[in-house]
């Protein structure tokens, strides 16, 4: 018995039919796909590349500048700084700080707060081990942790009791993670002890894991309530009116804007620094100082010397990478162009038989997307390892880097807008070049896949030009930074690097103040005596370490209206020898320069231009302005140094005055002695303990290189090399493929020609020179281009670049030779194996 079939077709109207045919779409891509894996491969592997460079670097700018701090509401957290303090007088802990007495005025007169909180950071000593240790504190005030939102897992927060003047050690909050090192993540933490050099500290509470304080890149290990400063005898820095060291927040109000809170803050600026006016300020800097004015800033973001440092290179860098993945895109397209020049005669044939041209584009995108797709999964685990690596670059010995490069929700949305614009770029103009032709035209023209046509392969010229001139454009970048970083690295610093081993010490409660000198004094006298030292000497500051300080001198005879503002070092007997700084006139300090005796000075050969004293100034007399650490004093000149790069190796030489830390009027509690000795670090290292540790066991100290610190100075400048030169080498190698593809492209549709030419008589370099002409073209259209680009983005690299100019004309030169040995290169290969083709062969297959 027959049976009649009924075949049920889904309306077009109904919404499982879309779905229907976008999901069999989707199958057909996925069958296409997997039936070139070579393709597939190359098209999400530079994706996955492109992307990944881009993402890893965003997620460094996203966790340096995008995200707020981890607490309550932080978009209402504002700071409080001062408008202008270049005239303020005094000791800086930290850029842009206010004194105590400006926190506690602040604090009494606000009204667009509802709370107003206080803090500062410092390295502290932690002692009661075989070795004392540096450890990272905060002073904060009583009500911090309350106004961040910030509740304890273990015990509890400070409350503003805990912040009165006399308060003494009386606890502290450690983090979590110094909870889980220090005391393995103990239940019975909350009464323990840290052992600090002012004397043991109860732990009262334990912060939530995810709070690292309130500086992006650096991770507190415990807070003391701000009153606790005046323990180890440091109530100087409670009462002075010229310690700037607070940092100071607020929350606002509800309902007040941040312009409202900044015009009341000038409002009231007036009467808190009349209030606070030191009585020891320079008379000269009263006018100054009672004219500054408060104003206030957006702070949910918090405070980052990182975020100051890195956000312009790591703009610069993701501008960069952005540059690597264009290229990228346009070495798809081409492979897209190619690809769909061999796919043309079944695209005919589909269009023959009634496919519309929007669905076939539509096939085509769907194939794009999950090409892109795939690249950006692949991207964010290249991304996330890429951005580790990066943290780890710049993080260095003591000064490591805490940052959470864990994605969130913008690197996702990110990834997935490089995805879809990739995806545009890359695809859509090879999809409607491919359903563009006549179906008849393509049928007509064989099965050779042959007939993409003038059109379609002036894209994938246009597509190499861009790549080539984009090419070069990172290359420039590149030997820029690469030569910046180079001039640095071999620049004459006037100092010795190699060779000398750096102890960080701090001294602070260990000893009473006026005995300070006199046990820095011995520390060095012990580590002289260790064999195998040549020299040791004590230095306040490090040699390009970014520290120093500058006053106003004049020299003897003329008054303080012809001064000039001179950096000032403070450093022990033997430091120039010790450093490898000749004097070419005078000696050095020794202990004949005591506190009680004639004031004296080194200075450098800049000090002796800038006030025109002639070859040898040795025994000429200049004033230091009064200060309110110091009395106005005048010092005679006992030596003369050679040169050298003070505060930073970008700096020109500058002017300065080395004065004796036995002179100075406040004895340091910190500081570095510098050991110049021909051991290396782990056999000199055990040596230096002992010393130290004889003299007193409870001196926190460290250990590092001179060289490395040096070295760790241009993390910058060599994080910019190392990328950009990375990006710069890809970029070409992309180029590469894509030039190779178009020359093996023109010399495939040129075969014919090529074989009546070699019938005719051409030699092979007949041959190869005209295929090599089309990239001479290429190269030209390419390097012209690039040229202007470069010309016109280096101008933003300028600010980075050091002992040339971003129009520098031996960079773009050797960018444009070592592109164009590279072009040529990639095309001669296919150019020879054209120029070897049988003519006969070539004629049959025409």
């Amino acid at each position: 018995m027959n049976r009649r079939v009924t075949a049920y077709r889904i309306p077009a109207r109904m919404p499982f039919a879309g779905f229907s045919r976008l999901w069999r779409d989707l199958g057909f891509a996925l069958r296409i796909l997997r039936s070139s894996p070579m393709f597939t491969l190359v098209a999400i592997a530079s994706l996955a590349l492109g992307i990944g460079a881009n993402t890893a670097i965003f997620q460094l700018l996203d966790a340096v500048r995008l995200r707020t701090l981890p607490v309550k509401s932080p978009e209402a957290i504002v700071e409080v700084r001062i408008d202008d303090m270049t005239h303020a007088r005094g000791n800086w802990l930290r850029d842009n700080a206010l004194t105590n007495p400006l926190w506690e005025q602040i604090r009494a007169r606000q009204q667009v707060f509802s709370e107003v909180f206080a803090w500062a950071d410092e390295e502290f000593n932690i002692s009661g081990t075989p070795q004392a240790r540096f450890a990272r504190g905060l002073w904060v005030s009583g009500n911090l942790f309350e106004s961040l939102g910030v509740s304890p897992v273990r015990g509890r927060a400070f409350t503003p009791a805990d912040d009165r003047r006399g308060c003494g050690l009386a606890g502290a909050v450690i983090s979590y993670g110094f909870w889980q090192s220090e005391f393995g993540g103990s239940a019975s933490v909350i009464g323990r002890k840290i052992m600090l050099s002012q004397g043991p500290v109860e732990v009262i509470g334990v912060t939530p894991p995810g709070f690292f304080g309130l500086e992006v890149g650096r991770q507190f290990d415990f807070a003391l309530p701000i009153c606790a400063a005046a323990a180890g005898g440091s109530d100087d820095r409670l009462a002075s009116g010229t310690v700037w060291w607070l940092t100071v927040m607020g929350r606002l109000n509800p309902g007040v804007s941040l312009a409202q809170a900044d015009a009341q803050l000038r409002a009231i600026s007036a009467g808190i620094f009349e209030a606070t006016l030191p009585a020891d300020y320079p008379p000269i800097s009263v006018k100054p100082y009672l004219a500054m004015k408060l104003h206030a800033i957006a702070a949910g973001g918090g405070r980052s010397h990182l975020r100051d440092q890195y956000s312009a290179p790591l703009g610069l860098l993701l501008a960069t990478a952005g540059l690597v993945l264009l290229i990228a895109c346009a070495n798809l397209a081409n492979l897209m162009l190619a690809r769909a020049s061999a796919r043309e005669r079944e695209i005919a044939v589909r269009l023959a038989i009634g496919a519309t041209r929007a669905h076939l584009i539509q096939q085509l995108m769907i194939e794009a997307v999950l090409l892109a797709a795939a690249g950006a999964v692949a991207a964010l685990f290249l991304a996330r390892e890429l951005s580790r690596l990066l943290v780890a670059f710049l993080s260095s010995g003591d000064d490591s880097i805490f940052l959470d490069v864990r994605p969130d929700w913008r690197v996702f949305v990110f990834t997935a807008s490089l995805a879809i614009l990739t995806c545009l770029l890359f695809a859509h103009a090879p999809a409607l070049r491919a359903t563009r032709a006549q179906p008849g035209d393509v049928l007509k023209s064989g099965s050779r896949g042959m007939s993409a046509g003038r059109e379609g392969f002036g894209l994938r010229r246009i597509l190499v030009a861009a790549q080539i001139a984009l090419s070069l454009v990172l290359m420039v970048g590149a030997l820029l930074f690469a030569r910046s970083f180079r001039n640095l690295m071999t620049l004459e610093p006037g100092f010795q690097e190699n060779g000398i081993l750096i102890a960080s010490v701090n001294l602070a409660g260990l000893v009473p103040v006026d005995r300070l000198p006199a046990l820095r004094s011995a520390l060095v006298e012990h580590i002289r005596a260790i064999p195998g030292v040549d020299a040791a000497a004590a230095t306040a500051f490090l040699p390009a370490s970014g520290g120093a300080w500058t006053n106003i001198m004049w020299m003897d005879g003329s008054d303080s209206s012809q001064g000039r503002e001179i950096m000032r070092g403070m450093v022990g007997p033997g430091y120039f020898h010790t450093i490898g700084t000749p004097l070419v006139a005078g000696r050095e300090f020794d202990e004949r320069d005591t506190k009680t005796s004639q004031n004296v000075a080194i200075v450098s050969e800049a000090f002796a231009r800038a006030f025109s004293l002639g070859p040898n100034p040795v025994g000429r007399r200049f004033w230091i302005e009064k200060t309110p650490f110091a009395l106005q004093i005048v010092c005679e000149i006992i030596g003369v140094a050679k040169d050298s790069k003070y505060r930073d190796l970008r700096q020109d030489f500058m002017p300065v005055a080395f004065i004796p830390m036995s002179q100075f009027s406040q004895p340091l509690a910190g500081g570095n002695i510098l050991i110049r000795s021909r051991l290396g670090l782990d056999a000199l290292t055990p040596s230096i303990r002992r010393a130290i540790s004889e003299v007193n066991p409870n001196v926190g100290y460290s250990f590092s290189v001179f060289k490395t610190q040096i070295e760790q100075s241009l993390l910058r400048e060599r994080l910019m090399a190392i990328l950009s030169g990375l990006f710069g080498v890809l970029a070409v190698l992309l180029a590469t493929v894509g030039l190779y593809g178009v020359i093996a492209y023109t010399a495939a549709r040129r075969r014919n020609e090529i074989g009546i030419r070699i019938a005719l008589g051409a030699s092979e370099g007949n041959v190869i020179g005209l295929i090599l002409r089309e990239t001479g073209v290429l190269l030209a259209v390419g390097l012209g281009a690039g040229l202007l680009m470069s010309f016109a983005l280096s101008r933003a690299a300028a600010t980075l670049l050091f002992g040339l100019q971003a129009n520098d004309p031996l960079t773009y030169c050797a960018a444009g030779v070592a592109l164009t040995v590279v072009a040529v290169g990639a095309s001669y290969f296919p150019a020879r194996r054209a120029a070897g083709v049988d003519p006969a062969i070539a004629l049959r297959d025409a």
